[in-house]
């Protein structure tokens, strides 16, 4: 049985950020966080049976930095490039309960992307979180944004998307339907599902709800 490894390691100049990821079929081993300047395992206990040094993964970093600055004095030519397939999956969701967006850009290029999840026309900040920037066979990339939210008739929710691959910003409303679920034990969690699409440019914007029990 064949296995693939995969090293992701980016400059990024707009906000002058870097990453550094090692991922095993597909599944994310680690990644230094930059900012803290630390490895961070994808799942604890990972460091019992390996180690990695983060300041090596810094110190590439800051020789990508001094490339990328040299490189881009002389020629700029990669596309900017967001694609994928229209998809659009939808199921019920439960009312007046916890919930967990959970936001999936797919398939673009180069790894620059900004998500924005506004609420009532306001952007939402606390409580967002989102993984590394996720490497593809094809060598593109994909993301997770995920955010914890109680949803209301009353309010209505926008996501917003940026990339150099798009003419201007991708503005999707988001549905809250209220509608109901068979009863499930509390271990169970119901999901919804809602696929957002740009047929144009071949956007994937999935968004997903877990309602926890």
């Amino acid at each position: 049985e064949e296995h693939v490894t995969t090293h992701t390691e980016l400059y990024l100049s707009p906000n002058q950020s870097g990453e550094f990821m090692l991922d095993f079929d597909g599944d994310e081993i680690f990644h230094v966080n930059m900012e803290k300047k630390e490895t961070a395992w994808w799942l604890k206990g990972f460091e019992c049976f390996a180690s990695f040094e983060a300041q090596s993964a810094l110190a590439n970093i800051a020789v990508d930095k001094a490339n990328l600055d040299v490189m881009m004095k002389c020629f700029n030519c990669t596309p900017n490039i967001i694609s994928g397939r229209d998809t659009v999956l939808n199921s019920p969701a439960e009312f007046l309960q916890p919930y967990i967006l959970i936001s999936f850009v797919d398939k673009f290029s180069p790894p620059m992307l900004k998500v924005t999840r506004l609420k009532n026309g306001k952007a939402v900040i606390t409580g967002v979180s989102e993984t590394v920037f996720l490497p593809r066979e094809d060598h593109f990339f994909c993301k997770f944004y995920y955010l914890p939210f109680l949803p209301s008739t009353e309010d209505f929710c926008d996501c917003q998307v940026d990339h150099w691959g798009l003419d201007k910003l991708l503005l999707k409303h988001l549905e809250i339907l209220k509608c109901q679920i068979p009863p499930r034990d509390n271990s169970e969690s119901g999901i919804c599902i809602l696929g957002l699409v740009v047929g144009v440019v071949g956007i994937i914007v999935a968004t997903i709800f877990i309602i926890k029990g």
